[in-house]
């Protein structure tokens, strides 16, 4: 990265390798940014955004001198850049007869996005469309953001951030370059709490309790009896234990944060019976070091089928379906 520029993120090694090998000419035209909750993918994309829109001189595409005047627009929560376009949540399809200035509406539809997207940039550079954690309202709004997708204007680029990949139609996922993000380490989780201004007492519990998401991290310092990785660690110990699980915690807005705690269950697990001594998951200590030795052949394959099981929740399989074949493969490790 040049000197004197920043991009600050934390996190994200393999995404930020990625973009730092890339010039704007050879950048894709839409991104999918996909991990876990909490780990950062809409800051990146909103990093990635500003740049894209900063004035300094650079060669690649990551890096912001935070002074300029397209950089100025970006400070705090809220950016008012006119070539940079938001949307958190569920996008609808929209009236095609509305008629809106570029970023003006209180809610943006995919009818709006198609005409805005084709306006030319108010700064006669690049335009940038980030849509966080996107749903579509049903398939005609997602259908109707295929126009872009399909014949994208000149010097736009798309970012959508999910946690859930497997709800996105294939026809929207099939355009888009996949940009996997992983968990945070649990030192980047205490910095960015830290940062939210948590005490440094919450911020390293939070950050032991985490398992990589700053989001799992909040909800573990509110203490939710029943949230879920609550209710996902209970029904990881009854299935080592061979029971059947009586809490049904998969479902499409679940599934993929769940399988990520029950891989962080297991992966204590494994470093357990190794001896090692600080589990990612510490508050589940205790209930960990009482489990039975795991032997190595049994780890290998129940790591295989959860990474089998994270695959399939980029499908449209039944979460039912999926969090039973993890059951079966805890249960037949005994």
């Amino acid at each position: 990265m040049n000197d004197g520029l920043q991009f600050d993120v934390a996190g994200a090694l393999g995404p930020r390798r990625y973009f730092e090998a890339l010039t704007p000419q050879t950048m894709a035209h839409a991104y999918l940014f996909s991990g876990p909750p909490g780990v950062g993918k809409r800051t990146f994309a909103r990093r990635l955004a500003q740049s894209l829109l900063c004035s300094a001189p650079k060669s690649g595409v990551l890096g912001y001198d935070g002074t300029c005047s397209s950089c100025r627009l970006f400070k705090g929560a809220e950016t008012h850049h006119p070539d940079f376009l938001e949307h958190t949540g569920t996008l609808k399809i929209g009236d095609p007869d509305a008629s809106i200035g570029f970023a003006d509406a209180d809610e943006l539809t995919s009818r709006d996005l198609v005409r805005l997207l084709q306006l030319q940039s108010y700064e006669g550079g690049m335009r940038v469309l980030v849509l966080a954690e996107i749903e579509f309202a049903g398939p005609p709004a997602a259908n109707a953001l295929l126009k872009f997708l399909e014949e994208p204007p000149g010097r736009v680029v798309a970012i959508l951030t999910t946690s859930s990949p497997g709800r996105l139609l294939p026809t929207i996922r099939s355009r888009l370059l996949d940009v996997r993000f992983p968990p945070l380490a649990k030192e980047q989780v205490g910095e960015i709490l830290l940062r939210m201004g948590r005490t440094p007492e919450d911020a390293q519990r939070g950050a032991l309790l985490g398992a990589g998401s700053v989001t799992r991290a909040l909800a573990a310092l509110e203490g939710d009896d029943e949230s879920l990785r609550t209710r996902v660690a209970r029904w990881f110990f009854e299935a080592v234990d061979g029971r059947t699980p009586q809490d049904a915690w998969a479902t499409r807005d679940t599934l993929d944060d769940g399988l990520e705690t029950v891989k962080t269950l297991v992966r204590d697990w494994i470093a357990g019976t190794a001896g090692a001594a600080t589990p990612a998951a510490a508050d589940l200590a205790a209930e960990i070091r009482a489990l039975r030795p795991l032997e190595p052949a049994a780890a290998i394959a129940v790591l295989e089928k959860i990474d089998d099981a994270q695959r399939l929740a980029r499908t449209n399989v039944s979460p039912a379906w999926v969090s039973e074949l993890v059951r079966m493969a805890l249960t037949q490790s005994r």
